[in-house]
């Protein structure tokens, strides 16, 4: 069973250098969609990876953007994060372009 710890922190995105005020449960840029591999369970920032984290598809639940898939770009561990109102529907759109694209060039 995975475990929560609501960890609050403002971090700078390693990615576009965005500054992002945590709220706890902040665990992406909201600018570029981008993430750190810092986890094993959401909030523990015990893993030792480090690793950047692309976003690499967005998972769509009733038609709506719902959850945002990273792939770590040191290790390739493959995570979900849940969307929130505060992410850039630009960035969104963007990594659902990109999933089309690539599926296209297949």
């Amino acid at each position: 069973m995975r475990k929560f710890t609501r960890t609050k922190e403002d971090f700078i995105c390693k990615n576009c250098s965005q500054f992002i005020k945590g709220n706890g449960y902040t665990n992406h840029c909201n600018l570029c969609l981008y993430s750190l591999h810092v986890d094993n369970n959401p909030g523990d920032r015990s893993q030792m990876c480090r690793g950047l984290m692309i976003p690499i598809d967005i998972i769509t639940k009733g038609g709506e953007p719902h959850s945002i898939i990273h792939k770590c770009t040191k290790c390739s561990e493959i995570k979900k994060n849940i969307i929130t109102s505060s992410d850039y529907t630009s960035a969104i759109i963007k990594v659902m372009e990109y999933r089309v694209i690539k599926d296209m060039i297949r």
